[in-house]
């Protein structure tokens, strides 16, 4: 059981623990499955596209708190790149669901208003972060 798992059960269980649970998706690395012509290695993050898979007519990017549960996902070997969430949510696209940890006990779908929403929140952490740094100056 990770960090993550046990936020989202208390999440769910507790509706106050939501902030704690979004804080740490958004400072949490995740493996992303990425296609495999793209790289020569996985750590040219710049040119690779994510595996997306179409579910009841939704675009959903896969994501794992872990590399083991990647794999297990997987079945396969299979290239990836690893993120820290709010870099993922920067670079998410207006119309995209995610889908944390598909195939276990903690899966989570996360839908485009709340990825808009945490992408809002990262906003304003870098407008405070900006002030901060030139008021520092």
């Amino acid at each position: 059981m990770t960090d993550l798992d046990t936020l989202l059960e208390r999440c769910i269980k507790e509706e106050e623990e939501q902030t704690a649970y979004y804080d740490l998706v958004l400072n949490s690395k995740f493996y992303i499955p990425i296609l495999e012509d793209d790289v020569e290695q996985p750590s040219d993050e710049d040119n690779v596209t994510p595996v997306v898979l179409e579910a009841d007519d939704k675009p959903y990017m896969m994501l794992f708190d872990t590399e083991e549960r990647l794999r297990n996902w997987a079945d396969e070997s299979i290239k990836f790149i690893v993120l820290p969430g709010h870099a993922l949510v920067e670079l998410s696209t207006p119309e995209l669901y995610w889908a944390l940890n598909i195939g276990t006990d903690f899966q989570k779908e996360f839908v485009p208003e709340e990825i808009n929403w945490l992408k809002d929140v990262v906003k304003q952490c870098q407008i405070k972060a900006s002030i901060k740094e030139k008021a520092d100056l």
